[in-house]
């Protein structure tokens, strides 16, 4: 069954006609181009697809599209606009990245994560969930958690993080 469904992109509003079983992912990608979310293990589970949605990260492989009508996505492609986020700069400077596939998934968790951060939200390693919340290394590797890579450039990653998150 198809359906009209109209998204929030970047800031762009985009009408498409699409099978009511049509993650978001694969609407960004088949439908408006938009590749800067990758496919990866389409389970969830390593975050290549992450885009925010309104403002917080999801895993839009295993988000329909059909249900995401009213939300306002912006993708690591969004995020380049107008010379470019903090966190894709601090990934530049801090080398954090190799193969680049999951990039654009880790810069927009961890936008999402600085973002979780700053309003004081707990991970499941924060000592003391009453206190204010350090950006340390391991803050950062828990929160970051549910976005892999496979080359292994975790080190700039969490350097990145914590430079923008005014940890370095």
């Amino acid at each position: 069954m198809e359906a009209e469904i109209t998204l929030d992109v970047d800031g762009e509003r985009h009408r498409i006609t699409a099978d009511t079983r049509t993650t978001v992912l694969d609407a960004l990608r088949d439908h408006l181009g938009i590749t800067s979310a990758k496919k990866g293990c389409d389970h969830g589970q390593c975050g290549a697809c992450t885009v925010l949605a309104d403002g917080r990260r999801v895993t839009t492989c295993l988000s329909l599209a059909v249900a995401s009508q009213d939300v306002h996505f912006t993708t690591a492609q969004g995020l380049a606009r107008d010379g470019g986020h903090p966190v894709q700069q601090a990934f530049l400077d801090h080398d954090a990245f190799q193969c680049g596939y999951c990039t654009p998934g880790q810069v927009c968790s961890a936008v999402g994560v600085l973002d979780e951060f700053g309003r004081g939200w707990p991970s499941a390693v924060t000592p003391d969930v009453r206190a204010e919340p350090e950006l340390d290394d391991e803050e950062i590797r828990e929160r970051m958690s549910g976005n892999l890579c496979r080359c292994g450039a975790y080190t700039g990653i969490v350097a990145a993080i914590g430079e923008v998150g005014g940890n370095r």
